[in-house]
């Protein structure tokens, strides 16, 4: 059993920084993608940054140049580093590991493991 869980929420005020933390253990050697997303109350979740097995990273448009995602191999571990957060970043975030066993691996094929999620507030 895969089991995920994210660290390093916060209250940061506007213009601050923040790392976000994912533990992930059990089995994942059928990695097929390691992502963050976030979500706001009432909306839908949306993917802010992925990175693949390979280490392809994919970002929102809405946070490229301010975030990176990053991973430890080793440690099965996955961060996020947030520079000059705005308000709108708010939102809980969640570490999200997609584990695929096909020969033709996909996103809509995966398995989906989530963590709780972590809060970060950006506000004065």
């Amino acid at each position: 059993q895969v089991r995920v869980v994210e660290s390093g929420g916060g209250l940061v005020q506007p213009g601050g920084d923040l790392r976000l933390s994912c533990a992930v253990s059990g089995d994942i050697a059928a990695l097929y993608q390691m992502a963050w997303y976030r979500q706001v109350p009432g909306t839908q979740r949306e993917l802010v940054a992925s990175i693949t097995d390979r280490g392809r990273t994919n970002y929102a448009n809405s946070v490229k140049d301010r975030f990176t995602i990053s991973r430890d191999s080793n440690k099965n571990m996955l961060f996020l580093q947030m520079y000059s957060l705005r308000p709108e970043d708010s939102a809980v975030y969640y570490c999200n590991v997609a584990l695929n066993y096909g020969l033709v691996p996909s996103l809509e094929t995966s398995y989906l493991y989530w963590g709780q999620g972590t809060q970060v507030t950006v506000a004065s």
